[in-house]
């Protein structure tokens, strides 16, 4: 398990086999819960990268205890969601 911050914002959340499943919307540390969109188009990946996005009703919520690793650029989960 990781533990999630709001630096985490803007990463891309990639599978085991280093596929991108989306980009981290939004960071619940209270509830260690990433929310990530599915597919963003590049607007959208541009304001999440420079940490201006929110969360809305179609991102995927990903528990800390789902995340294998964190890097400076990607959340990487060991399973599929």
């Amino acid at each position: 398990m990781s533990v999630l911050s709001t630096a985490d914002e803007g990463k891309f959340l990639m599978d085991e086999e280093a596929e991108q499943i989306g980009i981290v919307t939004e960071v619940d540390t209270d509830a260690q819960v990433a929310y990530v969109e599915p597919d963003p188009d590049i607007a959208e990946a541009v304001v999440q990268g420079l940490g201006f996005g929110d969360a809305d009703g179609d991102d995927i919520e990903v528990p800390a205890e789902s995340v294998e690793t964190v890097t400076d650029t990607e959340l990487r989960v060991a399973k599929d969601l």
